[in-house]
Order: structure tokens, then C-alpha cells, then sequence
């Protein structure tokens, strides 16, 4: 009777005692469950498999999703999980079935006699005893780790793999019976005295967690399905224009010489991440662990750098770092991208009707610091030629105890006066522009490199080797060159802005405040300018038995250091946009310490501009500021081809007119990487998607797994895991917060139906705006409310009495004019008017002095930065850019959601001091 009623795809609901009509399957195992499980004693009348009803009983009829068994979420999780492994269409796979038998158990189990289990609960642990003790008849786990193994099924595990102790090889494949190293021939497990302990312990393990099942997970849900075809639907049609590695150069150019990958647009593009981090709160424990990081970039930008889209692949264990020996542990993760390249993997897509097709994926690039890109590269990132782009024409000079990679003029034009100013160095540059080293003279470099021994065994792999001339810098060749597709790559291992960006401000920074400990403005540094016979007012000098060092103008006297101290002291951000810098400020005004990555982030790109005005002369505080703005525009959202065309040759023009500010000393691997900032950005795309923000803060998300501290390792694997699987199953409860539902920071929450459809004054035009247009054809209320703060798309603004007494800053407001002008102000008032129908507008009252009001949809958020140049009543506008606020728009997103976006187009390369936004607050 069911066999005519089955789906396009063969499958039909399944009336036994576990699935109860919420499962499909096919006829084979629908059979099977029936015999075993046994047939739903309330399913009388058989809807779904033929018999007709009539309608005087149709509201009798139990349907799937109520009756007896209420709808549960995790039926539909379970539903995907099933119907995307491909075994599960097979009569014999039994095992598979047994596997969730618990599961489906416990979801057809009621909680408390008439009560189903639809308990959520942030305080699981504490709570369990007292519930057990108050309702005796109450059937829940006994523990938490026995709700961690339950919950364990519904992940995707990891694979537990031993390690040779000195790092040289794997127990897996081919050695994965071996009782010895294959390399160093030391024993895999831990000894005692020369004897092994009672178990066989290992010394290392790695864990690895496979790829494919965790990407067809991506497929499993229509949830992710359909977000994993954004890259093609998204990508901008302006070749301008870049929002997206789509719109690189990079995966333009995978495209057209791969054109069977790029023709179906499920096929996954990755991204991976690698950093070293302390599992332990005491730092003072010296321990280093590793963890591989995917993402991916088929996912629309405000997601693919979201934690719960980043899958960790490996877990690389301490305490020491890999280092050199980094392609050992990578070994399983890239032969499964060899197979899922070569060969692919079946996959059933909910987003096309769970149609299976053959996935396959691809590595596009890694992202990493600078020194462990050069353990994934194998290029290393020291000595004379530690430049990876300038490969061996890396313009660098041996100062005293260092390297500096000085020389900059060699990039200008031939016929440039400044290669004949002997104020860089003292010589003229003679010196023709570092050549471009193609793909192919890559290549051949790389056959010169000798293979080296893996491991740290003194005996074996852990003896020094000096490099041959004919090697350069490659110290090997990486384990990613095994990848078919690798060698074809242009841009293959990003430069980290995010740690290039830190250590600029570092410097720049110390060297301005004269700090001791950070300032390159050193003695061996003023030695240098007198070895190279320049700038002889810095040199230093001897008055009497004291060794003298001369002012410089590129330090701040001491009331200017104390000066820009309390103005970085002074600064309130709006919410959510920084911390608060003023705890970096010693209390004596004397020094700024303790600074983050996005502490100096924030510093170079508001406030270093502003605070270093008039207090050096303005050659130096100009270059500065082309300096901070450059970084302004290579982190935008949106990214122009022909601004980063331009910032090519204008880079080259800062570092050369730094070169004739500071000493040779300053000038770090860190400074030059700059100049190959913008080429890189023409090929992977917007910089906010290939830097390591994301990742740093996902280590921290790692961290908290720890709960094992001789094991961290362990603890770790067991807590991915189980989150993993929560955060599948969370994208199922609509009904309950969770974090894909979670109010944000500044959510609107219940004020947004107090504020009652602001948005829809902007779409007056809509049918379904009639009643509003009759309610604001009558009179508002005589009542008017008054609100201190309120909260409009996300975007916090509070009135400026109220503002004063925070520690941030949300009352600059700014709004556009009717000819493009822009007008600034702080927040006065915020005013609801109520009218008929429950309506309600929000105007807001942002001038000084004359009563005009604006819509509150109308005001776009900036904040103020006192201008230490102009006195107390001059600001320097800043304008915000929301983290979660994009200027995109897809189909099903409406573009009333977004506020302001910027653009790499908004900011001017070479600046006057005196164009920078400024209002007068008297």
C-alpha cells in the first residue's frame, strides 16, 4: 500500500516505534525499523502512506509533529545527520542504525511521566542532583560526562594519532603497528627506567579531526546549505571592486586554470590557520600547543570568520613548538585534501532536494604570523634575504647586533632624484627594483633545496645544517607542494596585517614616547648614523666621562610625551569599539604599556594621526599620518584594485621618506613587509578575511576547554567535540536562545516595538504602509516620551548628559545633507511620538544651538577625538564602522538593515594636515 507513495528520492516516512513518522528512509529500512522496533500504537489512520481521510476524522489523525509526541527539534537533527551519510541507503547497514539507537531513545523517553524532554538549562551540573532529589521518578543522565558522551554520537570525533618523541614521524598508515621511530628508532611509549610502564603510554598525540565528514555536515542542514553557494551569487560585478576573496585576483586566476572545480559551486574553497598558544593560565609555565584551523570561503564575509564556521583539523601537541618539523603533523590533513581534490567525496546537498553530488575542495592559501609562516612556507624569515616576495633581492644592510632591511630607494624609478640623496645612507643607489620571481623560478629554486631530516633528535633531524648559497632561504620544500594544485597558486601564505600592523605601532610608538624598553631610537642605533657618515647632529658625543645623545625630532620632548599621554587618556570610544585605552596610560603620564593587537590597531588608525599633529614637526607627523592612513584604507570593507594600484607607489614614497627620519635600525622585516601589503590584497581580497583576528580569538575559545590540566590536549578534543555537536543541533531551536539566535550586544529587543516600524517612514511607498499613512495624517499624541538612550539596527546612541558620566562615547551623531554635505553634532535628545494604531516615530535632536530634529534611522554614529593642537573645544571626527553592519545586499536581506560602510576610496594616501574633519563644540 506505502510503495506508491514514496518520494521523488524513494524515501517515505517511517511509522515505528522510534521514528514516528519524523524520519524518512526507504522501503528496505523502513521494513527493517518496523520488525524491529515495532509499529506506532496510535497510528490508526495511514495519511502519509495512501489512505485517504475524510474530513469529519481528519482531526483525529496523530500527525508527526504532535499528538502524543510532541515536536522535538532534535528529531530533525538527527533526520539531517542520517540522511547525509550515504550507508544509511544501504539495507545491510545495521551498525549505522545501532549507532543512534540511545539517541532516538532518549528523544522518544519522556523527561518526567507526562512531561517531554524539552529542558534547557545554562546550569546543567548544579542542577542535576537537586533534580533528581525532587522529582525521584525524573529520568535524567547521572552525570555530566555521561550527557558528554551522549551527546559525543551527534559530533564527528577525532582520530587519536602517536607521535615520535622527537617530532621525526607518525604511528599511522604504513608505521601505525611500529613499536619504534622509523627515523630516530626511539620507542613510541614512555619508559621507566629503561622498561616500559604497565600500559603502554605514548609520549605524543596528535589529534586529528577528518574534514570531509565535517564539510558535508555544511550540506547536511538547509540551513548552511544554501550559504555554502554565497561565493558565486555574491561576488561583486564591478572588477573594481573587491568585498570577497571571490573578487581577488588569486581565485579568478584557480578558476580559469581549474575550470571542472569552479563549475560547480558547492565545491569548497579553504582557508587554514595555524598559531602556537599556552593552554594555562600561568604564563609563566612554558608550553606551546598548535592548533590547525579551516575555514570557509564559500560562506558570505559576515560569516566565514565566524567561530562556529571554523573547524579545527589539528591539534598539534607541546610543549614544544614543531617548528621546522610542521609537514610531520600536517601529513593527515593533506592527504585527505588530496583525495577530496583528486577524487571528491559523495554528499548530499538539503539545499537541492538532498540530491547527492561528488564535493570537492580545494586549499586556496594559508594565513599565519610571519614566523610561523615560515614553518608552513619553509622559507625562512631571517637574515639578509628574509623578504618572501623580494626572495633573494631583499634590500637589506647589517647594522650593529641586527639586520635592517633598509634601502627602499631602489624601488623608485630609475631616474628618481632621490636615488642620488646621500641622506639615506650616504651612497647613491645604483641598485635596479627587486625582480619579480615568477611561479616557475620558484620552482626551480626549490629543486636546489636539499631534503633535510625530519625531527629534533641530536643524532638525526635535530643537526644543524648550514644552508647552501644555492638554496637562499628555503630551508625545505613545503609539504603543501604535494597538493596537485598547490604549485600553480600565486598567492599562497598571507602576510599577517594584523601582527605587521602591531609591531609597526610598537615601534612607531616607542620611538615617538622615547620608551626604554621599546624605542629603536637605541645608542647602537645613533653608532650606526656615525658609521654611515649621516645626520652628525644625532651622533652621539662625550661631555666629560658622559656618553650624550642628542634630542631627536622624531621624539617627543617630554611635555609633549605627557601631553599625548593624557589625550590618549581622554579618548571614549563608542561601545563595542575598543577598549578603554586610558588603564594603558601609566598613572604618571610618562608611558602607554599593556597594549593588544587591537589596541594598536585602534591606535594607528584614530588616534596616532590626531595626537601626533604639532607635536613633531610636520615632515615627520605627515609621513606618519600617510603611514596610519594607508592602513585605514588596506583595512576597509571594500577594497578598490586601482587604490591599492596607487598605494603601490605611494608606499614606496612614505618608506623612503621614513628611511630620511628615523635610523637604520628601526626599519624591521615588519616595516619592508608593507610595501607587498597592497599586491596581496589585489590577489586574496579584503585584508578582514585573511588576517589572524579571527583566529587569535578562537584560540581563546580553545583555552576554555581546558579542564584537565596534565592533559590539556585531551580536554580540548573532548570539548570541540561535544561543542561541535551542540553548535549543529542549536541551529535547530528557534524557539530558545542560542547562539545562532542570541540578542547581540546592542540588540533592539523589546524597544524595537516601542519604537514601532521606523524603518517604514523610508518605504511610504509599500502597500502595507496604509494604516501608518492614516495614523500619521492625524495628530500624535500631546504626550511625548523621553528616553536617554536608545538603540537603532544594533547601533547604540545615548544623549550627551547622559554621555558624560560613561566611560564610552555614543552621542556623536552625523547626518548627510541634500547636497552631499555632511553635518556633525551630539545627541541632545531622543524623542518617541505616538500616534493612532499603536504607530510611534523616534526623532532625534542633534544640534547646539536651533531646535531640528532628525530621524533616528537618519543618524549615523561618530565620535569625537580632542585635537591637543587646537585647545579644548576642537574635535576631530571619527567615523564608526560597525562590526556587524554590512554594506551588502542579498536576496532575502533588505538594505534597511545597514548603516554606513567604508571604503578603501575614503581616504587619501598623501594628506594636509589641516583636511581632517574638525568642529568646534562652543
Amino acid at each position: 500500500m506505502a510503495k506508491p507513495h514514496v518520494n521523488d528520492r524513494g524515501f517515505i516516512r517511517c511509522p515505528c516505534n522510534r521514528c514516528i513518522n519524523n524520519a524518512q528512509h526507504q522501503l528496505e529500512v523502513l521494513e527493517t525499523h518496523i520488525h524491529r522496533f515495532g509499529f506506532m500504537s496510535d497510528y490508526n489512520e495511514w495519511i502519509y502512506h495512501g489512505e485517504n481521510v475524510n474530513a469529519a476524522s481528519s482531526s483525529n489523525v496523530p500527525q508527526p509533529n504532535s499528538g502524543v509526541h510532541d515536536r522535538d527539534e532534535m528529531f530533525e537533527v538527527l533526520e539531517d545527520i542520517i540522511s547525509n551519510d550515504a550507508e544509511v541507503d544501504q539495507l545491510g547497514s545495521q551498525s549505522f542504525n545501532v549507532q543512534y539507537d540511545d539517541l532516538f531513545t532518549a528523544l522518544n523517553s519522556e523527561l518526567y511521566p507526562g512531561v517531554m524532554n524539552k529542558w534547557t538549562n545554562k546550569s546543567f551540573d548544579e542542577l542535576l542532583k537537586l533534580l533528581k532529589l525532587a522529582f525521584p521518578k525524573i529520568d535524567l543522565v547521572e552525570s555530566h560526562y555521561e550527557a558528554k558522551r551522549l551527546m559525543t554520537k551527534m559530533g564527528l570525533g577525532y582520530q587519536s594519532i602517536h607521535v615520535c618523541k622527537n617530532d621525526c614521524a607518525l604511528f599511522w598508515n604504513e608505521n601505525s603497528m611500529s613499536e619504534t621511530c622509523p627515523v630516530c628508532f626511539e620507542s613510541r611509549w614512555k619508559m621507566q627506567e629503561g622498561r616500559r610502564t604497565g600500559k603502554n603510554v605514548p609520549h605524543k598525540v596528535l589529534r586529528y579531526f577528518p574534514l570531509a565528514p565535517r564539510l558535508k555536515r555544511l550540506f547536511a542542514t538547509s540551513k548552511t546549505a544554501k550559504l555554502m553557494r554565497w561565493h558565486q551569487a555574491g561576488k561583486s560585478t564591478d572588477d573594481n571592486v573587491m568585498r570577497h576573496p571571490v573578487d581577488g585576483r588569486a581565485w579568478k586566476d584557480f578558476d580559469r586554470k581549474h575550470p571542472e572545480f569552479a563549475d560547480d559551486v558547492r565545491n569548497v574553497r579553504l582557508g587554514l590557520a595555524a598559531d602556537g598558544f599556552n593552554p594555562f593560565n600561568n604564563m609563566s609555565i612554558s608550553y606551546s600547543m598548535w592548533p590547525v584551523v579551516l575555514t570557509t570561503y564559500n560562506l558570505p564575509p559576515w560569516l566565514c570568520m565566524k567561530p562556529e564556521y571554523l573547524m579545527l583539523s589539528i591539534l598539534i601537541p607541546g610543549p614544544q613548538s614543531p617548528g621546522k618539523d610542521m609537514d610531520v603533523f600536517l601529513r593527515p590533513l593533506i592527504e585527505e585534501l588530496k583525495e577530496l581534490w583528486e577524487n571528491g567525496i559523495d554528499t548530499r546537498d538539503a539545499g537541492n532536494d538532498r540530491k547527492v553530488f561528488k564535493m570537492r575542495a580545494a586549499l586556496l592559501w594559508t594565513v599565519n604570523d610571519f614566523p610561523a609562516r615560515s614553518s608552513l612556507s619553509g622559507w625562512s624569515g631571517q637574515g639578509y634575504k628574509a623578504c618572501p616576495t623580494c626572495n633573494e633581492d631583499t634590500p637589506s644592510m647589517r647594522v650593529i647586533g641586527k639586520t635592517a632591511y633598509f634601502g627602499h630607494c631602489r624601488f623608485l624609478p630609475s631616474t628618481h632624484r632621490w636615488r642620488s640623496n646621500l641622506d639615506f645612507d650616504g651612497r647613491t643607489e645604483r641598485k635596479r627594483p627587486p625582480r619579480r620571481f615568477s611561479l616557475v623560478d620558484i620552482m626551480d629554486q626549490l629543486r636546489r633545496v636539499k631534503t633535510s631530516i625530519p625531527g629534533k633528535h641530536p643524532n638525526y633531524g635535530g643537526v644543524k645544517r648550514k644552508r647552501g648559497d644555492d638554496e637562499l632561504n628555503w630551508r625545505k620544500k613545503s609539504i603543501f607542494y604535494e597538493l596537485p594544485y598547490w604549485a600553480e597558486i600565486e598567492l599562497k601564505h598571507n602576510l599577517d596585517v594584523m601582527h605587521i600592523e602591531k609591531n609597526i605601532c610598537d615601534s612607531l610608538l616607542g620611538t615617538l614616547m622615547g620608551d626604554p624598553h621599546k624605542s629603536k631610537d637605541t645608542d647602537n642605533a645613533r653608532r650606526d648614523l656615525q658609521h654611515l657618515g649621516i645626520r652628525s647632529e644625532l651622533h652621539l658625543y662625550e661631555d666629560g666621562n658622559k656618553l650624550m645623545k642628542p634630542a631627536a625630532e622624531y621624539t617627543f620632548s617630554e611635555a609633549n610625551r605627557r601631553k599625548f599621554c593624557r589625550f590618549v587618556r581622554s579618548v571614549k570610544f563608542p561601545d563595542g569599539f575598543a577598549g578603554n585605552l586610558s588603564k594603558n596610560v601609566a598613572h604618571n603620564d610618562s608611558r602607554i604599556v599593556g597594549l593588544k593587537s587591537h589596541d594598536c590597531h585602534v591606535i594607528m588608525q584614530r588616534l596616532l594621526p590626531v595626537g601626533c599633529r604639532y607635536l613633531v614637526n610636520k615632515t615627520i607627523s605627515s609621513t606618519i599620518i600617510e603611514l596610519c592612513t594607508f592602513f585605514n584604507q588596506l583595512c576597509a570593507r571594500t577594497v578598490n584594485v586601482t587604490d591599492m594600484v596607487k598605494a603601490q607607489d605611494q608606499l614606496v614614497i612614505i618608506l623612503c621618506k621614513l628611511e630620511r627620519i628615523f635610523p637604520p635600525a628601526f626599519f624591521d622585516i615588519m616595516i619592508h613587509l608593507v610595501l607587498h601589503l597592497p599586491e596581496e590584497t589585489i590577489l586574496g581580497g579584503p585584508v578582514y578575511m585573511r588576517w589572524m583576528y579571527p583566529f587569535e580569538r578562537y584560540l581563546k575559545r580553545l583555552k576554555d576547554y581546558v579542564r584537565n590540566a596534565a592533559n590539556p590536549e585531551g580536554s580540548i578534543s573532548e570539548g570541540y567535540v561535544v561543542d561541535e555537536a551542540l553548535t549543529f543541533c542549536s541551529r535547530y531551536f528557534d524557539d530558545i536562545e542560542t547562539r545562532f539566535n542570541r540578542p547581540d550586544r546592542n540588540d533592539d529587543g523589546i524597544h524595537r516595538t516601542s519604537r514601532l516600524f521606523i524603518y517604514a517612514m523610508n518605504r511610504v511607498h509599500a502597500p502595507e504602509v496604509t494604516h501608518e499613512l492614516l495614523s500619521l495624517a492625524s495628530k500624535s499624541n500631546i504626550f511625548v516620551s523621553s528616553y536617554p538612550a536608545c538603540i537603532v539596527n544594533g547601533v547604540r546612541f545615548v544623549t550627551h548628559a547622559h554621555d558624560v558620566r560613561l566611560k564610552t562615547q555614543n552621542s556623536g551623531v552625523s547626518v548627510p545633507g541634500t547636497e552631499n554635505e555632511i553635518f556633525y553634532g551630539q545627541l541632545q535628545q531622543i524623542l518617541e511620538f505616538s500616534y493612532l494604531n499603536d504607530f510611534s516615530v523616534v526623532l532625534f535632536n542633534e544640534s547646539y544651538k536651533d531646535d531640528q530634529f532628525i530621524l533616528a534611522s537618519q543618524a549615523q554614529q561618530v565620535f569625537y577625538v580632542e585635537d591637543p593642537s587646537r585647545g579644548p573645544n576642537w574635535r576631530v571626527v571619527q567615523h564608526v564602522n560597525h562590526r556587524s553592519i554590512w554594506n551588502i545586499t542579498e536576496d532575502g536581506m533588505s538594505d534597511i538593515d545597514l548603516l554606513q560602510d567604508n571604503s578603501s576610496s575614503n581616504f587619501t594616501l598623501f594628506v594636509d594636515l589641516g583636511n581632517l574633519p574638525q568642529i568646534n563644540l562652543q
